[in-house]
């Protein structure tokens, strides 16, 4: 090549940098009209995922990945989206820290340009922001207000966290209601970690509970967010003297698997005899260790999906994914593989009604109309789940070191959220 050729060409490069860095910087796009799809040629798209796998307190949600790649397996032996083939890069590790998750967001965008990210799941989602700025189609566990309203983001099961106007998912209080024979004269205590998403958490749900009939006797987000309490007396004391001087019927966790097992074990010991309950301990695999399934037994775990009990299609269906990308071992299941399974099958359901000209803008336009029915999570539409749940789940108890079904997946009318 003659050397003004390469000048030419390295100057082109360079300004080629520039113009993507200054879009990145600003939180607009690169792509013009006319330009290629970011992620999908005549025959692939690429997806990617961020994942929590690692995290301060050891609690992760690895196998979200798995579940997200089984889906995507099933996808691609069964000819693809369209007939294009998911080229799916695994999950990033965002550690469950804000600064990773906008570093894992911008990676996937940038560096390995990516059409969409499913499944997102974690506790902190910094990266939402510059996702929907950059237009990617991001699909994950609704479980935060960044899945409640941005044009380009869906919760797998809806918004579970929604703004004022909204609406509320009642699984959980009227499961709970059904449990204890009505919620008339019942009380129930919801203790929450000590962020963002404990402080919502605990707002949302309290205002559930109280629709549904229950007496909410304590409702806080005080437990360190980035450290195990040694002792949780000074919890359980208020706790248990919160319902007019005595203990709440129902005392409620919305914490990760260690603070629950502290908790749980701690509010035992005191004598407690309630119903305890929380909507993240549904997984074999903690039943592995003595202390740990004590601590668990008898609590009623809030599911928003069928249980892995129930004998449905679907869930055959879905077990069966799970052993194939899991090398054909019968791995333990556990929700999160279903977060992963069920984002990848959204993110696949309004990519194949796009049509072969798969872009941004037709994604957005299927996703506009998409509406299904009859799948692991119920009926499903969009854009409602942006705004509101969809309003289905089960609770299943654990006992004598197994799970079964408390409260059969059903759907449930949601309430105004304000």
């Amino acid at each position: 090549m003659l050397r003004p050729i390469r000048t030419l060409a390295a100057a082109a490069a360079a300004l080629l940098l520039a113009t993507a860095c200054n879009s990145a910087s600003t939180g607009g796009t690169s792509q013009k009209p006319g330009d290629s799809v970011r992620g999908v040629t005549a025959d692939t798209v690429k997806v990617g995922g961020i994942v929590s796998m690692t995290t301060a307190s050891g609690y992760s949600k690895k196998d979200t990945d798995l579940g997200a790649r089984a889906r995507y397996e099933r996808a691609n032996a069964e000819g693809g989206i369209n007939g294009r083939r998911i080229e799916y890069l695994g999950a990033e590790d965002d550690g469950q820290d804000p600064a990773r998750n906008l570093a894992a967001a911008r990676k996937l965008v940038q560096q390995d340009q990516v059409f969409a990210v499913a499944p997102m799941s974690s506790v902190t989602f910094s990266g939402a922001d510059f996702l929907n700025a950059q237009k990617v189609p991001t699909i994950g566990w609704g479980t935060l207000p960044s899945f409640c309203g941005p044009k380009h983001i869906y919760g797998f099961n809806g918004c579970l966290v929604p703004m004022p106007g909204g609406t509320l998912n009642q699984t959980w209080p009227e499961g709970l209601a059904t449990v204890l024979g009505g919620a008339r004269g019942k009380s129930v205590a919801l203790l929450a970690n000590d962020n963002d998403a404990g402080t919502f958490g605990i707002r949302t749900f309290a205002q559930g509970f109280k629709a549904a009939g229950f007496q909410v006797s304590y409702a806080k987000a005080a437990v360190p967010a980035t450290s195990l309490p040694s002792d949780w007396s000074a919890y359980t004391k208020e706790i248990l003297r919160s319902a007019n001087g005595g203990a709440p019927d129902v005392v409620i966790s919305v914490m990760q698997t260690p603070y629950n097992i502290g908790l749980f074990t701690a509010l035992k010991r005191a004598g407690y005899k309630g119903v305890l309950s929380d909507p993240t301990d549904y997984d074999p695999g903690l039943l592995a260790k003595d202390a740990t399934r004590q601590a668990l037994d008898g609590v009623h775990v809030l599911l928003q999906f069928q249980p892995f009990e129930a004998d449905t299609p679907a869930m055959r269906r879905f077990k069966a994914d799970i052993r194939k990308a899991a090398g054909g071992k019968d791995v333990p299941l556990n929700m999160h593989m279903m977060t992963g399974y069920m984002s990848a099958d959204l993110f696949l359901s309004i990519a194949a009604k796009a049509g072969k000209d798969l872009t941004v803008e037709s994604f957005q336009k299927a996703a506009a109309a998409f509406s299904d029915t009859g799948t692991l999570v119920g009926d499903r539409a969009e854009p409602r789940g942006q705004k509101e749940s969809f309003g289905c789940g089960a609770l299943v108890r654990l006992k004598n070191g197994r799970y079964e079904i408390a409260v059969p997946f059903k759907c449930y009318a949601p309430i105004p959220f304000g």
